[in-house]
């Protein structure tokens, strides 16, 4: 029993739940600038149950669809090593993502506008399209960032009101930065190119720079947020020694390209993604948000000293 529940956690990729419910969070937070200490709308609630029915189906159809490979590659896998039958995998599979896409539209109804239920539909095709198809092709990457950018915009949807062009930038750089994590992790189960590595380890940067540049944005039009004074040298310090730890395991991965390291790095570089969605809130709705978010931090690292996170 114990060990079909633990097989079941690995499937799901367990750890990496928590970045979904960040994303949702912080696209949330920066959009309605909730007061902390008010409870937030149950649409929030919605899109949370939502983007993780989502993230579960998307991860269990990720390794339906790989069975074959990892019959060969990871046959310690959950589904290759017979703790869970492929047919059983599909079917909750397809269960989590119809739950998801059903708590998208409830949120359209409860908010009275179409975006979520747009924005619900448009991930559950891109999750299927990447794990049925993409994935293995050169676009696989792009894909994996359209969904996280999704994730965030489904976060957003849920304040019904009309969000402010500057505030896309940020799912649009988490995006660009998940894409150029998922093209780092593409060879993680053999050797790694060191060329093909440092152009990830780019395309991370270039996400990094682009999601960092939503508080500038939103001061030069106005929309300071928490950033006033002295705050915001203080926020882009935090916001560079984040990207710089970041790209240094980056780094340790290019200079020595085994498997091991490669691991080490993706996991890290998607672990970071709650503590820089926690920084990006900070920018907008100040202290006492960003820890609510970076205490997702907590069920993260604590289902990763067990549970793999790729």
């Amino acid at each position: 029993m114990i060990q079909t529940v633990l097989a079941w956690m690995r499937l799901l990729r367990l750890p990496n739940h928590a970045t979904a419910v960040a994303d949702v969070l912080a696209g949330f937070l920066i959009v309605s600038r909730t007061p902390f200490g008010e409870w937030p709308a149950d649409s929030l609630w919605l899109v949370i149950g939502a983007s993780l029915c989502f993230y579960g189906g998307g991860m269990i159809l990720n390794d339906v669809f790989d069975y074959r490979l990892d019959c060969v590659e990871r046959p310690e896998r959950p589904l290759p090593s017979g703790l869970i039958s492929v047919a059983l995998a599909g079917s909750v599979a397809t269960v989590l993502l119809a739950a998801g896409l059903l708590l998208s539209i409830a949120t359209a109804v409860f908010v009275q506008s179409p975006t979520p239920a747009i924005v619900g539909t448009s991930l559950l095709i891109a999750i299927v399209a990447y794990d049925f198809q993409l994935k293995q092709t050169s676009v696989g990457p792009i894909a994996m960032g359209i969904c996280r950018s999704l994730n965030w915009l489904l976060g957003m949807s849920a304040v019904g009101s009309q969000e402010r062009i500057e505030q896309w930038i940020a799912p649009l750089g988490m995006g660009i930065y998940v894409a150029g994590i998922t093209w780092y992790s593409r060879r993680e189960a053999g050797e790694s190119r060191p060329k093909v590595l440092a152009g990830a380890a780019a395309v991370m940067f270039m996400g990094l720079v682009l999601a960092g540049s939503f508080p500038w944005i939103s001061i030069q039009l106005g929309q300071a947020g928490w950033l006033v004074g002295d705050r915001q040298t203080s926020w882009y310090l935090l916001w560079s020694i984040l990207v710089t730890a970041i790209l240094a395991r980056a780094v340790f991965g290019i200079a020595d390209p085994t498997q091991a390291r490669i691991r080490a790095a993706v996991s890290n570089a998607i672990l970071s993604i709650i503590t820089l969605d926690a920084v990006l809130v900070l920018a907008a709705c100040g202290e006492s948000w960003a820890i609510v978010v970076l205490l997702l931090l907590a069920p993260a690292f604590s289902l990763s000293r067990t549970l793999s996170m790729t």
